[in-house]
C-alpha cells in the first residue's frame, strides 16, 4: 500500500464512508450494523467496526477494509478506489505526473470544464427560481414534477438570452476554456488568407428547460435543454429541435454515458437488475417514485459504451422504452447489444400505448410495479413483434417471421438458450413442419441469421395425412358430375358452419400447411380443371404438382372421398378443445360462470370426437 493510501485509510471515516451507501444504525461502542448491500437479506447481518476500520457481513461473509468496499461496491480497481475514497473524505489528492506537456494541459482542461459545469448548473438552477423561470416552473409541475425532483435533478432553466450566461461564466473562466465548454458557441468566420478568426460567443442553450447529466461520480458534464413554447414564440426551425444536447467535449460523448446511473447504481446492485428507458422525464418519473434503479439513454442510441457501463453493474435488464415504431425499434437493437453481451433481458410493453411518465402520472406508481414484474422475456416479445410484421398463417409469413427473429437468436452466446428459443419461436409461429422445425434449429445452433430460401419448398410439401386426402379428395376427377358436386356442396357447408361455430380463419389453423388460400381454391374447383390453373400462386401449383407426383393414379372411390368431412370435423373438433381448454387453464377465477360453461362445453366436444373416431 502506497504512501497516500495508508494516509486515506487513517484519516478516512469508515462509517462515513460505508454510511453514504447503506444505511447504518449503532449496535455497540463501536460498532455499526446494516443490511447487506452485497446480498438480498431482510435482517441486518452486515457489520462495521469504526475503531478497526474493517467491515463483516456474517451472512454471505464478505468483509474487508474501507477500500475493498468502495472497490467493490463501485467496481473500481485499488487506486481508483483510493482516490474515491479520498474524494469523498475531503482529502487532497497529491499532484499528478504527465508524460507530455500535452497530456497535462488536456487534464487542466478537464478540470476547469468540471468547473464550468458546476457553475453554469448553478446559474441556471437560480434562473428558474427567479420571476424569468415562471413558466418553465409551470411547465415542470404541470408534467408532475416536483420540487425535491428538481432539487434532486438539478434541473434549471436556460432564458432566452445570447448573452447573460456568456457573461457569468466569463467573470470566471478564459475564452479557450469556454469555447471548449460545449455550453456556449461562437460563430468564427475565416480571413481572406483563410485564417480562423474567432467570432462572438453566445449561449448555446436559449429558452429552455436544463437537466444536468452527471459522469459516475454525479459531476455535471453536460446538459440536455427542453423547448420551452411560450407566449409569441411558439417552438420552429429558428428555435431549434425539441431536445438539444451538449455537442461532443473533452468531457462528454453522448454515447458513453447513461443518465442517471450515478444516482441509481446502488440501487441496481441492491436489486440486481437495471430498469431502462428512453427519456430523460421518463427516468425522472420513475425515479422520484420510488423506482430508483432506472436509467436512461437520453434519446439517444444505445451504444456498446453505454452497454459496457452497465455491465459493471448488474448483468439483468428490465427494457421500458416508448411503445411508437421508433420506440420500438430503439428497443430492437438496445436487446441486440445487450444480448451479445450475456444479460438477462425483460421487456415491459405499457398498455394502451403510454409511456412510463404519462403510465406511472395517470395509473399509479402500484400498477407500473406491477407491469414491471410481469414483464417479459425477451423472446416471448420479439416472437410478438415477429408475428405483428409478418401477419397471416401463410408458410411464406412464417419463414419470414424466423428470418426477421434468427438475428437476435444468433447473438445469444449460450447454446442451450439458443436452442430454446428457436424452439419457443417454432411453436408460437405455428410451424409443424418437423424438417423446418429441424433446419431453424441448426441455424440457431450454428448461429446463422437466415434460413436459405429451398426450406420454403420442403415447409409447403411436408402435409399431414389427412391434409394430402383432403386436396386429393377434392381434385379426383374420377367420378360423376354430380357426385363431384355432391362433395363439394358437403365442404363448402363444414367451411360455413366452422366459421359460425369456430372462427373465420379455421383453416388457417386445422390445415396448417395448405399454403394460404388454398383451400378456397380447391372448394371453389371445377371438374376436370387443370391442377395449374387451381393453384393462383407458385407456391400453390408447386405443392399440388408434388402432391400428385408423389400420389400417382387415383382409384378411391366417392364414398372413400367423402371420410374426408369427418376427417376435417375430428381435426377442427381436436383444435376447438385445446383453443377452449387454454381459455379454462388461463383463468385466474375457476369457478366464475364463463369458465364453468366453457369447461362443459370442452367435455360435450370431447363425446362428439370419441364418437367420430370410433365411427371410423
Amino acid at each position: 500500500m502506497s504512501d497516500f493510501a495508508q494516509t486515506v485509510k487513517q484519516q478516512a471515516d469508515i462509517v462515513k464512508v460505508i454510511g453514504s451507501y447503506i444505511r447504518l444504525r449503532k449496535a455497540g461502542a463501536q460498532n455499526y450494523s446494516g443490511l447487506c448491500p452485497f446480498h438480498k437479506e431482510k435482517s441486518p447481518s452486515f457489520s462495521v467496526h469504526a475503531g478497526r476500520q474493517f467491515y463483516h457481513c456474517f451472512g454471505c461473509g464478505q468483509s474487508g477494509d474501507i477500500f475493498s468496499f468502495v472497490s467493490k461496491i463501485e467496481n473500481l480497481s485499488f487506486p481508483e478506489a483510493v482516490r474515491a475514497v479520498a474524494q469523498k473524505s475531503g482529502i487532497p489528492l497529491p499532484k499528478r505526473e504527465y508524460n507530455s506537456p500535452e497530456e497535462a494541459a488536456e487534464a487542466g482542461l478537464r478540470r476547469k470544464l468540471l468547473d464550468l459545469h458546476e457553475a453554469a448548473t448553478l446559474w441556471f438552477e437560480e434562473q428558474l427560481r427567479s420571476p424569468e423561470g415562471a413558466l418553465a416552473r409551470e411547465y415542470l409541475s404541470g408534467r408532475g414534477v416536483s420540487s425535491d425532483a428538481i432539487r434532486t435533478f438539478r434541473i434549471g432553466y436556460a432564458p432566452d438570452n445570447y448573452n447573460s450566461l456568456r457573461e457569468y461564466l466569463a467573470q470566471k473562466f478564459d475564452p479557450e476554456t469556454l469555447r471548449a465548454s460545449g455550453v456556449v458557441g461562437s460563430k468564427d468566420t475565416e480571413d481572406q488568407e483563410g485564417n480562423l478568426v474567432p467570432g462572438r460567443l453566445y449561449a448555446l442553450f436559449r429558452r429552455r428547460i436544463m437537466f444536468p447529466i452527471c459522469n459516475e461520480s454525479g459531476r455535471v458534464i453536460a446538459f440536455t435543454g427542453r423547448l420551452l413554447e411560450t407566449p409569441g414564440k411558439p417552438s420552429g426551425e429558428k428555435s431549434g429541435p425539441k431536445y438539444y444536447n451538449s455537442p461532443q467535449t473533452a468531457l462528454y460523448s453522448k454515447g458513453q454515458v447513461l443518465f442517471n446511473l450515478d444516482k441509481a447504481k446502488a440501487q441496481i446492485r441492491a436489486l440486481e437488475f437495471a430498469l431502462l428507458v428512453e427519456g430523460q422525464m421518463d427516468c425522472i418519473s420513475v425515479f422520484m417514485r420510488g423506482i430508483q434503479n432506472v436509467i436512461a439513454t437520453s434519446g439517444t442510441a444505445f451504444t456498446e459504451q453505454q452497454v459496457g457501463l452497465l455491465k459493471r453493474q448488474t448483468a439483468n435488464v428490465v427494457v421500458n422504452f416508448d411503445p411508437d415504431a421508433a420506440g420500438a425499434k430503439a428497443a430492437e437493437k438496445s436487446i441486440e447489444l445487450l444480448t451479445e453481451e450475456g444479460f438477462t433481458i425483460k421487456v415491459v410493453t405499457l398498455d394502451d400505448g403510454l409511456d412510463p411518465d404519462r403510465f406511472i402520472r395517470e395509473r399509479g406508481v402500484e400498477a407500473y410495479v406491477a407491469a414491471i414484474r410481469g414483464a417479459r422475456r425477451q423472446s416471448d416479445y420479439l416472437i410478438d413483434r415477429a408475428r405483428q410484421q409478418f401477419p397471416g398463417s401463410s408458410s411464406d409469413a412464417k419463414i419470414k417471421a424466423m428470418n426477421y427473429l434468427l438475428p437476435h437468436i444468433r447473438r445469444i452466446p449460450q447454446k442451450l438458450e439458443r436452442d430454446q428459443f428457436a424452439h419457443d419461436a417454432a411453436q408460437k409461429l405455428g410451424i409443424d413442419s418437423a424438417v423446418l422445425r429441424e433446419e431453424i434449429r441448426q441455424a440457431a445452433l450454428k448461429r446463422q441469421d437466415h434460413i436459405e430460401s429451398r426450406a420454403e419448398n420442403r415447409f409447403a410439401t411436408d402435409l399431414r395425412a389427412f391434409e394430402k386426402f383432403f386436396i386429393e379428395a377434392a381434385c379426383n376427377d374420377q367420378k360423376s358430375p354430380e357426385e363431384y358436386e355432391e362433395l363439394h356442396a358437403n365442404l363448402r357447408d363444414f367451411d360455413q358452419k366452422m366459421q359460425q361455430e369456430a372462427r373465420a380463419d379455421w383453416q388457417q389453423q386445422v390445415l396448417q400447411n395448405l399454403p394460404e388460400g388454398l383451400f378456397q381454391q380447391l372448394v371453389a374447383r371445377q371438374q376436370g380443371q387443370d391442377i395449374e390453373a387451381t393453384g393462383v400462386t407458385e407456391e400453390q401449383r408447386v405443392l399440388l404438382r408434388k402432391v400428385f407426383l408423389e400420389a400417382g393414379e387415383h382409384t378411391r372411390s366417392h364414398e372413400q372421398d367423402k371420410e374426408i368431412i369427418r376427417d376435417l370435423e375430428i381435426q377442427a373438433l381436436r383444435w376447438t378443445i385445446v383453443q377452449k381448454r387454454g381459455f379454462v387453464d388461463m383463468a385466474t377465477d375457476r369457478n366464475s360462470p364463463e369458465v364453468i360453461r366453457i369447461s362443459q362445453e370442452v367435455l360435450q366436444l370431447e363425446r362428439k370426437l370419441r364418437e367420430l373416431e370410433c365411427d371410423g
